[in-house]
């Protein structure tokens, strides 16, 4: 099994080398003022902060299971929430059921494949005058969300969201890490979700984009006690492969060098049949292709692209073949 990895953002698979333990160190503070405002304007859409949410179970029935580090829900915070469902659902055929929270309106959408729920989608207006890039916001598992918020802090990370509980998905938090980039850790009340291979039009691969990958992996391996294995690098970049209970989790990958000065981010990436035919679909439902199409270390394609509104996130087309088991 070749697990996933990317010593470029648009690349997420990789043969996997040597499993490091990195010590932990003092991560360079870089939220300046601007970047945290544009953070806090995506946390502050979270609808529990006005009037409670009640979101159904995440996992349906509900087990035992659970998988801490894993990626088990992704949520959309968007300024126009009727386009982007209207988006999705004509790119990997999600359908809608809309959530009222009050007197404000819908403000919530929970979308679903084939009668599985696949992500929410939270509307979250712009103030004249701001430019708020919207984006999807990658919920992790962890145990105990307290005790998470705890070693995070103790590792230099910001909370943007403080710990709270919805009733039936469970208890969550949303933090940007030391190099600033957002994530949220979800502890939820019905299990987490199996691992089994996403379908197509599911959520496959998480990456993290970040200014220095070593210091990164440190600090989730710190808050969620992965394994981290190191992958073979082409000039110079870094990139290594995050892991629990013999699964690939995620990859951590330095910014693109043409972009030094992008801000640190969470990637998620969507099972495609065929990228080249996804993205054509994407571009005439009015997206962007931030990364054409191009064949990755498995020999299928991976793309980066956007919604309408600016959301980026990835494709990527993974072999039946193909498992995220780690044989180390």
């Amino acid at each position: 099994m070749r697990p996933p990895c990317s010593p470029n953002p648009t690349d997420p698979i990789a043969p996997m080398t040597i499993k490091l333990r990195i010590p932990l160190g003092r991560f360079p503070r870089l939220l300046k003022e601007g970047l945290l405002a544009a953070l806090l304007g995506i946390v502050a859409a979270m609808p529990v902060m006005a009037v409670p949410l009640y979101l159904p179970t995440l996992v349906e029935p509900a087990s035992q299971e659970q998988h801490v580090g894993k990626v088990i829900f992704v949520e959309l915070v968007t300024p126009d929430l009727a386009a982007a469902k209207q988006f999705y659902a004509g790119l990997f055929g999600w359908t809608f059921r809309d959530i009222q929270t009050g007197g404000e309106g819908i403000t919530y959408a929970e979308a679903s494949l084939d009668g599985h729920v696949v992500a929410g989608l939270v509307h979250k207006a712009i103030p004249t005058g701001e430019h708020r890039q919207p984006a999807w916001l990658t919920f992790i598992a962890v145990r105990d969300v307290d005790a998470a918020q705890q070693i995070a802090l103790q590792q230099g990370a910001k909370v943007l969201f403080e710990p709270h509980s919805i009733p039936d998905r469970g208890r969550e938090a949303v933090f940007a890490d030391p190099q600033g980039a957002v994530f949220a850790v979800l502890a939820s009340t019905s299990g987490d979700p199996p691992d089994v291979l996403a379908a197509p039009g599911e959520w496959i691969w998480s990456s993290l984009i970040t200014s220095d990958p070593d210091a990164g992996a440190a600090f989730y391996q710190a808050l969620f006690d992965y394994e981290v294995f190191g992958l073979p690098a082409d000039g110079g970049s870094g990139h290594l492969l995050l892991a629990t209970d013999n699964y690939a989790r995620a990859s951590v990958n330095s910014l693109p060098a043409s972009k030094p000065t992008m801000h640190p981010h969470w990637l998620n990436y969507i099972r495609v049949e065929d990228a080249v035919k996804t993205t054509a679909k994407l571009v005439a439902l009015g997206g962007r292709v931030l990364v054409e199409p191009r064949v990755d270390r498995q020999g299928g394609k991976v793309a980066v692209v956007a919604d309408p509104l600016g959301a980026p996130f990835g494709l990527l087309e993974w072999p039946e073949s193909e498992s995220k088991q780690v044989t180390p």
